[in-house]
């Protein structure tokens, strides 16, 4: 399956998927800078940060959280699209995989924000399921 790309050409429908994940980590790092430089305030964000690191609390610990968590699986979805990708490997499991990952962590994000416990690993459950997919498509 194929999506079209901005410029007129076609990418995988997982390769598309890894391109917005990209753009979906930007955006988690973007709204955890925001929480930190609101809550450590200006001079900590541009010190040398020597001191030990002030803890961000409610929505913003939530979103350093989140974000701490997409970089943990990232790397790994990452690689089992770029391993689809490279053996040629492009199914509806590989398909279904990418999406499961990639609308997972899109909807990790408000719900971690929101402090829903139990939704949330569901939601991070989801995204893991996403990956051994692509890995399942693989074997």
């Amino acid at each position: 399956m194929r999506a079209p790309s901005p410029e007129g050409c076609f990418v995988t429908t997982e390769l598309c998927m890894l391109l917005w994940s990209v753009v979906l980590g930007l955006v988690q790092i973007a709204l955890a800078a925001s929480c930190s430089f609101g809550q450590r305030g200006l001079d900590w964000i541009v010190s040398a940060r020597d001191e030990v690191k002030p803890p961000l609390v409610g929505i913003g610990g939530r979103l350093d959280r989140a974000r701490a968590n997409f970089l943990e699986t990232f790397p790994l979805f990452a690689a089992a699209v770029l391993a689809a990708h490279v053996l040629q490997q492009h199914d509806q499991l590989t398909v279904l995989g990418a999406q499961l990952y990639f609308w997972a962590r899109v909807l990790y994000v408000p719900v971690y924000a929101a402090g829903i416990p139990y939704l949330r690993s569901l939601t991070w459950a989801v995204s893991v399921a996403g990956i051994v997919l692509l890995l399942v498509a693989l074997a």
